[in-house]
């Protein structure tokens, strides 16, 4: 049994998790396979695999799923979106998941590709809908998104706690979208208290290496970037080592905080680079 809410609640010192994304070409598959080696060493928790929008990475990461399990000694999680699926489609995932031995799932609505192409709408038109689903088809440890500064789509903070707790109550655990500032992922942890909900939540740490990659996925994301981290990195110039070093302060500066005032672990965005992953899990004294 190796489901990540147990063994997060079970840990006696800061989990320590990534994000992968499945190839989609011939150059990003050789930077995921000279990453996926060095990034085993640093012994994660887990890594959560993408989803890619629409499902357009769904054998990729079905693939790349089940090659975690079974080559590796990283446990998986399989993000999984809603998102321009019929009902029977995703009951077949999950049911190839559950016969494969895959136990912990990310369950998502989906986002709209980073081209800001349209994405249709599913037969299941809310994440918690998917988590109701994967609950009637396996025994499943079931991670939702957390959005500490709310989700864009919601009419406003309040409401998007409410719909937060109510897949809390289903699911297991959550996992946050990335973001820059410690008071926002405690102002989420007590407003879910106050709704009567204390599974475990992970913060979702990314380092800023580029400024316009940055600033389209916040837009996405709905995170806000502080001006003191857009600034630290223009100080940095117009080296992407440079930029990439700022970033990776940044990250460890917010992880240290987080740690410091009792978050359960640190999930990172890794975008594939082995490097900037290794370099945060190391400044925290994780690896």
């Amino acid at each position: 049994m190796a489901k990540i809410a147990e063994i997060i609640a079970k840990s006696k010192k800061p989990t320590f998790s990534i994000e992968l994304w499945p190839p989609r070409s011939p150059a990003s598959e050789a930077k995921l396979e000279q990453a996926l080696p060095i990034l085993e060493k640093l012994h994660p928790t887990f890594t959560s695999i993408t989803y890619g929008a629409g499902g357009s990475t769904r054998e990729r990461t079905h693939d790349l799923v089940l090659r975690i399990k079974r080559e590796t000694s990283i446990e998986p999680m399989a993000h999984l979106t809603t998102a321009a699926h019929k009902k029977s489609e995703l009951m077949l995932i999950l049911e190839r998941y559950r016969d494969a031995g895959i136990e912990n799932i990310l369950a998502l609505r989906g986002d709209p590709p980073l081209n800001g192409g349209y994405l249709p709408n599913g037969e299941l038109p809310h994440a918690i809908d998917l988590v109701n689903l994967a609950r009637a088809v396996g025994e499943f440890c079931i991670a939702v998104a957390a959005h500490p500064e709310g989700h864009p789509d919601s009419p406003d903070l309040e409401t998007d706690r409410r719909m937060l707790a109510r897949k809390l109550e289903l699911a297991d655990m959550a996992v946050t979208q990335f973001f820059f500032v410690a008071e926002y992922y405690f102002r989420l942890l007590d407003d879910l208290d106050r709704l009567g909900i204390s599974k475990p939540v992970l913060p979702g740490i990314m380092a800023p290496v580029s400024v316009k990659t940055l600033e389209r996925m916040a837009q996405l994301s709905g995170a806000r970037i502080p001006d003191k981290i857009r600034e630290r990195l223009y100080r940095a110039g117009e080296s992407a080592e440079a930029i990439r070093a700022a970033g990776v302060e940044i990250a460890i500066e917010l992880s240290e905080e987080l740690l410091k005032h009792g978050a359960p672990g640190i999930h990172v965005y890794t975008m594939n680079e082995a490097s900037t992953t290794v370099e945060i899990c190391r400044g925290l004294g994780l690896g």
